[in-house]
């Protein structure tokens, strides 16, 4: 795909960040905002959820769209789940940890905070939420970002409520996990600035960045997710949902920006073709006695075929707007949301076991001629119905051009139909839980990742690279807390990145290892009672058996520091032991035999005294 230019695009986009904040309980009760397994959930309960009207008396698009599918909603429970996540008892107060928290980040974003922040409830229906909406509150207004192709405004920040997790889609409808329900959530919404596809990536790794800076921000997959909104001046907004890797935006703004501009051509060739929509119909007789796999399976179970003519359309439906994605894809995303497979069309057929007989007889049917193309949808009858006249809807749109909508990130940076963009009726006030008034004037502003690294040079003497892979890594809080204990910072940084990621790649189970255990082990280093060189010994030691204290895994693995004088026995053993080679080479078998010394301690005494008594014992013999 060539790239345009977008500014003769008229390329308009901006984006919301969604992050979870790293605290010790959810935003409206005492929960801990740790993950569990689906295995260990310990009941589970189901819900119908619906769309309610809004204090004005109307009912968001999107709500209502996603209620005309009748799907039933089961979730996991765990023991540590309250009534609160159940929809059993009202919200308790705004958590305090969470409200410092986003009036940190407000303050790296030049923010403004409200005088008094006010919960709203967003009205969610997919399921996400057992209560049937998202608690949202604003909490500041109107900064900025600095890119390399200007300013990118910031025009609201909010605190929210985590979603549930969707675990899998089940015979009646979707399974979720109450564990993530509830965790606080920083959204950062940008004004519309960006006008490239490569500054919506420098604008989102730059918030990315301002956020990590807190050291209160949760990582790893999931934790993070980008919402882009991206338009052209010929086409219309669209947000596309849920973009996992921070990698994938401005390939996501890209794609998007070519699909506009591919349907906005088709717009203007179907009506060069004066292209229309025709009615949709039951065409179960033509396909009476099929091959085809799919249809005979809806026939046989006792369901219909049902079609739609696009008049026009010929050669149209099957024409490619965005990568392995074609028009009667996007048909076919709209057939999806009503329960149905898929489509088929006659720009693609005869095929999948349909003849070009039956591919004339469908012709006739519907009164299509050769300019024209059929979509057919095969499926139980109410489903075929539905789905077909979400087709025809979506093919008249066609005729008009782009589509406003939600749409969902894919994994190859291209993006599928969600339901409509909601409206203002999405939102009504929250009346469980009492406004507050943020105070920014105790908050810290906090050091920027950036600046972060400059005084771990500074202060520490690490090296350029190890200084930005501890201020960048997930563990740099761990950092800053057990140099302040005073653990050398030296030690400190190579365990948590250099240590960690070799005994990974030995396939070391690292992941068991919690804050405990590390500032366990640093300590004991700290305090004399573990050489520097044990500390790969015992984490290992403690990866195997986590439910051990650092000092339980030391002792049962005898790698607890042992006096000088134990240390210089092993060393004269050695030297001994070797006295021939002492004898003919001298200093110069120093290095093998440090090694011989260091293997024959097993982690249990500081290199540097090793190094100091095996000098002295080959000096007494050379």
């Amino acid at each position: 795909m060539s790239e345009y230019d977008y500014d003769e695009l008229g390329l308009v986009a901006g984006l919301e960040i969604h992050q979870q904040l790293e605290t010790a309980t959810k935003l409206f009760c005492q929960c801990p905002t740790e993950l569990r397994e689906p295995e260990e959930s310990t009941r589970r309960f189901t819900r119908y959820l619906h769309p309610t009207r809004s204090e004005l008396g109307e009912i968001d698009q999107a709500a209502l769209e996603e209620s005309k599918v009748d799907r039933e909603f089961e979730y996991l429970a765990y023991d540590s789940t309250c009534l609160v996540e159940e929809d059993d008892e009202p919200p308790h107060e705004l958590d305090d940890e969470a409200l410092e928290t986003v009036l940190e980040v407000a303050q790296l974003m030049e923010m403004n905070p409200v005088d008094q922040a006010h919960v709203m409830r967003k009205l969610v229906v997919d399921g996400s939420n057992t209560s049937g909406f998202q608690r949202s509150t604003l909490i500041a207004t109107d900064g900025a970002i600095e890119t390399s192709d200007g300013a990118v405004g910031i025009e609201d920040l909010l605190l929210e409520e985590e979603s549930a997790q969707r675990v899998e889609e089940t015979d009646d409808g979707v399974r979720y996990s109450l564990d993530r329900l509830g965790i606080p959530l920083v959204e950062i919404g940008t004004k519309p600035d960006i006008s490239t596809p490569d500054q919506a990536l420098e604008a989102a790794e730059r918030i990315g960045m301002l956020l990590r800076s807190t050291g209160k921000v949760k990582r790893g997959l999931g934790t993070i997710r980008q919402d882009v909104n991206v338009s052209i001046e010929d086409g219309a907004r669209v947000e596309v949902k849920g973009v996992q890797s921070l990698d994938d935006i401005d390939d996501i703004v890209r794609n998007e920006a070519a699909r506009q501009v591919e349907l906005v051509e088709i717009r203007d060739e179907l009506e060069e073709r004066e292209a229309s929509i025709g009615e949709t119909q039951d065409v179960t007789g033509v396909f009476e006695g099929t091959e085809s796999g799919v249809i005979a399976g809806a026939l046989d179970s006792g369901g219909a075929v049902a079609a739609v003519p696009l008049y026009g359309f010929d050669g149209i439906v099957g024409r490619e707007v965005a990568p392995d994605r074609r028009l009667g894809t996007e048909f076919s995303d709209y057939a999806k949301r009503h329960g149905a497979g898929g489509i088929f069309h006659t720009d693609e057929l005869p095929a999948y076991g349909v003849t070009e007989d039956e591919v004339a007889d469908l012709r006739d049917a519907v009164g299509a001629g050769p300019d024209d193309a059929v979509a057919i949808v095969a499926a139980d009858t109410d489903v075929a119905e539905t789905a077909i006249e979400a087709v025809a809807e979506r093919a008249g749109v066609a005729l008009e051009g782009v589509p406003e909508e939600t749409r969902g990130a894919n994994d190859d940076g291209t993006t599928r139909y969600l339901r409509p963009l909601p409206g203002a009726a999405r939102m009504y006030p929250e009346t469980d839980v009492p406004p507050v008034e943020p105070d920014p004037s105790e908050v810290p502003k906090p050091e920027l990742l950036t600046e972060k690294v400059e005084r771990y040079q500074a202060e520490y003497d690490l090296g350029t690279g190890l200084a930005e892979q501890v201020a960048y890594g997930k563990r740099m809080p761990l950092f800053e807390a057990v140099v302040a204990d005073g653990v050398d910072p030296t030690l400190a940084a190579t365990t948590l990145e250099s240590t960690l990621t070799e005994l990974r790649r030995d396939d070391v189970s690292v992941e068991n290892l919690d804050r405990e255990h590390l500032e366990g082990v640093l300590g004991m280093v700290e305090d004399g009672d573990l050489p520097n060189e044990g500390v790969p010994d015992l984490l290992s030691a403690l990866a195997e058996e986590p439910d051990r204290t650092p000092e339980e895994a030391a002792e049962e693995a005898g790698l607890g520091g042992v006096d000088e004088s134990e240390v210089r026995e092993a060393v004269v053993e050695v030297v001994e032991r070797n006295e021939d080679q002492v004898a003919d080479e001298g200093m110069q078998a120093f290095s093998g035999l440090m090694g011989e010394c260091m293997g024959a301690l097993r982690g249990k005494a500081d290199g540097d005294l090793v190094s100091e008594l095996l000098r002295e014992e080959i000096q007494k013999r050379a």
